[in-house]
This record gives structure tokens, C-alpha cells and sequence, in this order.
């Protein structure tokens, strides 16, 4: 009896513990999408401190840090993360996306090619390789990348605005042009931008 008690008031607290750890991250995610990102992180670490392999809330809390301007700690977050999940395709972007901002575009490069690596790897994964091979100069790459990204969405804006400007970098203003035509269409202020200055 005392047993079967001490089992039902184990799995009470097993309960209560996910409710609550659940409701944090709940929260968190509340706090994120309203753009209150200390409150985000405050709340992804209450999930964290029982639950301490939670890829989510150490992705969403790097997320947090990184919209602060926290690039240090976004990095260790991803980083600790991805040593749970490997393969985790959106945490080797956010990676990828990390470094290019702190200027570091071979590592950079090496997490979107990580990502690409991953089966199903979304447009998004290529685009960031071409973003890399781009900004480190490597012209002919940067396009494969670009062309891949663009070939599973076709929508993709930035893909279009990026590639525009490749293009106008190795002179070939029409095409460049057209390129930012499309991002246009998509809404893209960016190649408007471009397009006003290059395409007149």
C-alpha cells in the first residue's frame, strides 16, 4: 500500500513537473513572439533547470539572446543544443546565421554546410551557404547555392535580392535586374532599394 502511494504521489509530481516545465516554455514562447526577450529567456531557463537537454528552450532562449544582441550567449546555447541534437537543421542555421553577423563567414560557411548536409535540409540552408561563399568572394559557388535555394522555393525573396546582387558584381546588370524584379513581386524593400539605384 504504502508502495502503490508512494508511486501515485511519484507520478503526481512527474505531472506537475511537465505541466510546469511545459508552461514555461509556453510562456517563453508567448514572450518571444511579443518581442519581450528578457522575459523569454527568464522563462526558457525555468524550463532548463530541470530539464536541462531541452533543445527547444536552449534554441529559443540562443533565439532571445541573439535578438538582444547577445551573440556570445546565443552561441553557447546553439552550441549546447546541437551537442544534443546533431542534426538539428534549425539549430546549424541559426549557427551559420550567428556567425555571419559576428563577421566569421568560414564558420559561417561550415554550419550552413552542415545543415545542407541534412536530409530534407530546407531553401533556407542553401541560401545561408551561398550568403557565405558570397560574402567570402567566391562568385561561382554563391550562384549554385543561390540556384539551389531557388529551385526548392521560388519564392524565396531574399534568394532573389541576393543573387541580383551577385549578379551585378560580375556585371551582368540586366539579369541582376530581373533578379530584383522578382524580389520585388515578393515585397523585398531591399532589391527596391537596389533596383531604384542600378536598374534605371
Amino acid at each position: 500500500m504504502i508502495l502503490k502511494s508512494s508511486l501515485f504521489y511519484f507520478i503526481i509530481l512527474l505531472m506537475a513537473f511537465v505541466s510546469c516545465s511545459d508552461g514555461n516554455s509556453l510562456q517563453g514562447d508567448q514572450f518571444y513572439n511579443n518581442k519581450q526577450f528578457e522575459e523569454a529567456i527568464t522563462a526558457y531557463s525555468g524550463v532548463l533547470v530541470n530539464d536541462p537537454k531541452n533543445v527547444k528552450a536552449l534554441y529559443n532562449r540562443g533565439r532571445s539572446h541573439e535578438e538582444l544582441g547577445n551573440l556570445d550567449q546565443a552561441e553557447k546555447d546553439f552550441k549546447s543544443a546541437l551537442t544534443i541534437d546533431s542534426k538539428n537543421v534549425q539549430v546549424l542555421m541559426s549557427l551559420s546565421n550567428l556567425y555571419q553577423k559576428k563577421k566569421d563567414n568560414e564558420m559561417a560557411l561550415q554550419y550552413a554546410n552542415y545543415a545542407t548536409e541534412v536530409p530534407g535540409a530546407p531553401a533556407m540552408a542553401y541560401f545561408l551557404k551561398g550568403r557565405a561563399y558570397h560574402l567570402l568572394g567566391n562568385s561561382s559557388n554563391a550562384m549554385i547555392e543561390y540556384n539551389a535555394a531557388l529551385k526548392m522555393d521560388d519564392e524565396f525573396s531574399q534568394a532573389y535580392y541576393y543573387r541580383g546582387m551577385l549578379k551585378l558584381a560580375t556585371e551582368k546588370n540586366r539579369e541582376a535586374c530581373a533578379d530584383f524584379k522578382l524580389a520585388i513581386a515578393l515585397n523585398n524593400s531591399e532589391a527596391k532599394s537596389a533596383s531604384a539605384e542600378y536598374c534605371q
